[in-house]
């Protein structure tokens, strides 16, 4: 049986999108691939509100914020944790050689842009990372606000952990003044892993030439040269089968509309964050939570294992707390092409389950 995945991804994809990925293949030096990754790039664009160049990795999104911290740090990388993807940016950076300080939140809180502008202001760094939507504790950090404060320091590379917010969250890449945002095919998209996704500045490629050692596969100034001089090419072969799939769906997400799907995550969100409050509890503050995924607060003490198992015979799955959070929270993902029919079918599935109403 499949079980329809409400997890914070992979997430659940189409048939018809998974159709996409048969596509027949096509030579990854021809003109056809050319257009099909110049196509991409000019939706992506789109999508992220941007001018700046589309980037494609064949890795997970954690690819590219490797290649980030250590292709764009020079002096000193400022990285600010609100859960376990912003500390494993740090670890990126430390395991890479990169010198680095960690500004960690109390799980269930934001980065505030209070603690950016003391930190940026000492002067030691000229890049930040941010995690704009963490996964494993629900919450969306407030990048209007932390970006007001990075355009302070011109001459701070400021990274945005997008992925797993970027196509069910409005990020406004140009006027937020993001050098690098990155994202992942198997969240908010709506397609299987397996291509990692950023936006580049100008400024962080130059930047990038001046650093040594940035590695071969990740090198963000060979991918960004490669695509520039030889007709949107990759240094390396890419996945084609995704990139057919990732063609189709952005069609979809544009036909949709980007406000359409902006306001239906938002519809998802907050029907699921009414359902946890009246039954459990948030564990983010609600002012900064995810509108892509929601954490409750395990307050009943139910065996959230023994529930996933029940909903799995049912045909659902949902995921447990991550990290030190596993059964002490459970989480909801809503995201990518689930509608708030589905959410419903759902939250009606467990409540059967739990034998709560």
């Amino acid at each position: 049986m499949h079980k329809k995945l409400f997890i914070p991804g992979p997430i659940e994809v189409g048939e018809d999108v998974l159709e996409k990925m048969s596509s027949p293949m096509i030579g990854h030096r021809s003109k056809e691939a050319s257009q099909l990754q110049r196509d991409i790039s000019n939706k992506l664009k789109e999508l992220f509100y941007t001018s700046n160049e589309i980037l494609l990795s064949t890795s997970s999104g954690s690819g590219l914020m490797e290649a980030a911290v250590r292709c764009c740090t020079k002096k000193k990388a400022a990285v600010f944790s609100i859960g376990s993807f912003g500390d494993r940016w740090h670890e990126m950076a430390v395991s890479n050689g990169i010198d680095a300080d960690l500004f960690k939140s109390e799980p269930g809180s934001i980065t505030t842009s209070e603690m950016v502008d003391a930190a940026l202001s000492s002067g030691e760094y000229d890049l930040v990372t941010i995690t704009h939507n963490e996964t494993s504790t629900g919450v969306m950090n407030p990048i209007d606000e932390i970006s007001r404060v990075v355009k302070k320091y011109p001459d701070v590379i400021f990274c945005a952990d997008a992925v797993s917010s970027a196509g069910g969250v409005k990020i406004e890449v140009d006027k937020l003044g993001i050098d690098i945002c990155i994202t992942s095919s198997q969240k908010a998209l709506g397609l299987p892993p397996g291509l990692a996704i950023c936006t580049i500045s100008e400024r962080a490629v130059e930047k990038a030439r001046t650093v040594k050692n940035r590695g071969f596969y990740l090198d963000l100034v060979s991918l960004y040269d490669t695509v520039k001089k030889k007709d949107y090419q990759y240094p390396s072969t890419p996945n084609l089968s995704l990139m057919f799939a990732l063609d189709y769906q952005l069609d979809c997400i544009i036909e949709e509309g980007l406000e359409n799907r902006f306001k239906r995550h938002l519809e998802m969100a907050e029907y699921t964050r009414g359902w946890a409050k009246r039954n459990f509890e948030l564990f983010a503050d609600e002012r900064y939570a995810s509108v892509t995924l929601t954490t409750i607060k395990n307050t009943k003490e139910i065996s959230v294992k023994d529930l996933n198992s029940e909903l799995g015979k049912r045909g659902f799955a949902i995921s447990n707390g991550y990290g030190d959070l596993k059964e002490k929270t459970f989480r909801i993902a809503h995201m990518a092409d689930l509608t708030i029919d589905d959410i419903k079918e759902l939250l009606v599935e467990i409540e059967d389950v739990l034998s709560i109403s």
